[in-house]
């Protein structure tokens, strides 16, 4: 008895560890849940094949369908699409060349219902109750379909001039042999400008083209091909650059390859600890990889956004959302994605050069959605380091600022962000006299301030856009001053009745997660003597339950929501909670490796206790680094000690230099608060000049 129990032990601890082993060696793309978000107003996400940073994404059309063009409880299928920006408001945009696969006579009544689905990143794939199966992946630029049928007569329907919320514009094509070819041109997102696809398509098999409307073709395959494969390649060039996309390679290996590259983007950031939070975890960063995009072809050139070519050794980004995540995304690809993030940067200050709009132009080379506080962006990334063409792009710098509009208390705020990053890229250009202009245009906040934002013992000051502000209250947009909160202390009356508002602001729940209006506003406790707040806050909205009464209809909620707001379902956000083009998911892996920016703009980042035990940021580099917990438990939420690389800090920030150089990053954890800890502080401030 005794020698059976013992081989039992023996056997069951070899496979435990072995099995250990294994969840500890797969690679970060198998967490990857790409059904997150994917159902209803909870994420406008989509499981579409898609490869890091580029724009050619590959996904199923639904009906009904959500912003991206898909439901995930939508049995019927309308087909597959090739671009989209992920997370977007405004209904979206892209849904551009839709090819549905028919076997018999076409008939546009047709239906494809669903009958299993599954996918991970870089592949999609679904089956229908007729018989025909599809499957997708995507390389860089070029996409593949991959169609089994059980039928002898089978074909697809390609038309050219489908477009999320009918912002189709323009097409034109050619059929040349056995390959379809042309541009096709839509409104980007609310239809504030145009952009211009070009594309190819080949097939395996010999196509008879029958062209049955406008804009829509049937391509039929020879009798009795029930196996076949499509390939279809963009660029923002012109067609022959997206010929010189679509490659010989089969399926499998481009699904192979593709899948290797998503496991390297995702290893930028390894955590090790809980398996479903790992999952989170990894579904939410996949979502921060998706843009912008790479337009820049590989012999160097790119076509910007006033239609013209050009040609740099930098690699050139497009299709933006600056309004949304810069906040959140671009902070964390500027912290664990430098190789990217030099050339976003660059592409950000060039759309200086081309004319740049604040939402869109008419000769986009990618669907695109917004660019305010780029002005922000750019002074962020240069104090990190980056080489930003900072000199080259001033003049262009204060025309737009000449246009800030402060006719809203919001506006006012955000246009005052604007002034202040602008004052800020003279000081660094060394220019003193311009410097001291902007900061005092900065400045005047104050009288913004003084007049909206307050009193709060106004009526409206928790209603939704009262005061004609955009998707925000009162309450909401007040903390909007990263750029000096000691002057947003004073304006309260003190830091004692800075922090009283604060605790107001959260006790009664008019914090908003479900927009980014005053997603900055949970850190604002570290730059106080209370920063146990803000830690104990970055958690509970990362993973713990919340109340939420506000959502992004302008309403304020009479039916609150309790639950949390991440979650690794198809319903993974709040009502009305777009990602943004990552911003929402940002915000958690940040919070998840103990790290928030202290204020874009500055080089520094507070820190906090992880949702791991270990956290290796910029793994592959030569200098990762590694932040490890002590004492870690599900209660041991907050700061008790911090050192880097063996030297105790006697501070709860952390620089973009100090990461930069890597190390070890030690946090002690304790179940207590540590009140009035005497740190030395870290707040933004400026002074009149």
């Amino acid at each position: 008895m005794f020698k059976k129990s013992s081989s039992f032990t023996v056997k069951h601890l070899f496979w435990c560890l072995f099995l250990s082993g294994f969840v500890h060696a797969q690679s970060p793309g198998k967490f990857v849940n790409v059904f997150l978000g994917t159902s209803g107003d909870h994420g406008q996400l989509s499981p579409a094949a898609s490869y890091p940073f580029r724009m050619m994404s590959i996904g199923p059309q639904t009906y009904p369908g959500t912003h991206t063009g898909y439901e995930y409880y939508a049995k019927e299928f309308i087909g597959f699409t090739h671009n989209r920006m992920e997370g977007a408001g405004c209904q979206g945009d892209g849904g551009n060349l839709l090819i549905t696969p028919f076997q018999g006579n076409w008939d546009s009544s047709q239906k494809l219902i669903k009958k299993s689905q599954k996918g991970s990143p870089g592949y999609y794939a679904v089956s229908f109750e007729n018989g025909i199966n599809a499957e997708f992946t995507v390389n860089k630029n070029l996409g593949m379909h991959h169609y089994t049928f059980k039928g002898d007569n089978n074909g697809i329907y390609v038309d050219l001039s489908y477009a999320f919320v009918g912002r189709f514009v323009d097409e034109k094509h050619e059929i040349i042999a056995n390959n379809l070819e042309g541009f096709i041109q839509s409104g980007t997102t609310c239809s504030r400008g145009t952009y211009k696809i070009f594309y190819a398509l080949e097939a395996n098999v010999p196509l008879v083209w029958e062209k049955i409307g406008t804009h829509q073709y049937l391509a039929k395959f020879p009798k009795g091909v029930k196996d076949i494969e499509l390939r279809v390649a963009f660029s923002s060039i012109d067609t022959a650059h997206a010929k010189q996309s679509i490659l010989g390679a089969s399926f499998l290996d481009l699904k192979k390859n593709t899948a290797e590259v998503w496991d390297e983007k995702l290893s930028q950031i390894k955590i090790e600890g809980d398996t479903e939070r790992k999952k989170l975890f990894y579904s939410l960063l996949y979502r921060t990889l998706q843009s912008p995009f790479v337009i820049s072809e590989e012999d160097k050139t790119y076509r910007s956004i006033d239609g013209t070519l050009n040609k740099s050794e930098n690699v050139f980004y497009n299709g933006w959302a600056v309004w949304d995540n810069y906040k959140t995304q671009l902070p964390l690809l500027s912290l664990a994605y430098p190789k990217e993030y030099k050339d976003i940067a660059w592409s950000l200050a060039d759309l200086y050069r081309h004319g740049k709009q604040d939402f869109s132009t008419q000769n986009e080379p990618s669907q695109t959605v917004r660019t305010e506080h780029a002005v922000v962006v750019l002074l962020d990334a240069f104090r990190k380091g980056y080489d930003v063409p900072l000199k080259g792009i001033l003049d262009s710098l204060v025309a737009e600022n000449a246009k800030l509009d402060f006719s809203t208390p919001d506006k006012a705020l955000e246009s005052s962000y604007d002034n202040w990053a602008l004052s800020q890229i003279y000081k660094e250009t060394g220019n003193t006299e311009k410097a001291d202009f902007y900061t005092n245009k900065a400045l005047d906040y104050k009288k913004y301030w003084k007049k909206d934002f307050e009193d709060l013992t106004q009526k409206d000051v928790d209603q939704m856009s009262a005061r004609k502000m955009y998707q925000g209250t009162i309450w909401q947009y007040r903390w909007l001053v990263p750029y000096d909160v000691k002057g947003l202390k004073e304006l309260c009356g003190s830091e004692e009745k800075f922090i009283n508002q604060l605790d107001e602001f959260f006790n009664k729940d008019y914090y908003n997660h479900a927009n980014e209006t005053d997603i900055q506003a949970p850190g604002l406790y570290f730059a106080t003597k209370e920063a146990f707040k803000s830690e104990a806050l970055m958690r509970k909205i990362a993973i713990d339950t919340v109340t939420q009464f506000y959502f992004n209809d302008n309403s304020r909620g009479i039916d609150p929501y309790v639950g949390r707001i991440y979650q690794n379902n198809p319903k993974a956000f709040l009502r009305t909670m777009d990602d943004d083009a990552g911003a929402m998911s940002s915000w958690f892996v940040m919070a998840a490796s103990g790290i928030t920016p202290a204020c874009v703009g500055w080089p520094v980042y507070y820190l906090h206790v992880p949702l791991f035990q270990n956290v290796i940021i910029n793994e592959k580099s030569n200098h990762p680094l590694k932040i490890t917990v002590e004492n870690f438990t599900e209660k041991a939420i907050y700061l008790n000690g911090i050192s880097l690389n063996g030297k105790k800090l006697n501070r709860n920030w952390i620089t973009q230099d100090e990461i930069r150089k890597g190390g070890e990053l030690k946090i002690k954890a304790s179940e207590k608060p540590l009140i009035n800890a005497n740190y030395e502080g870290w707040e933004t401030s400026i002074k009149e000049q």
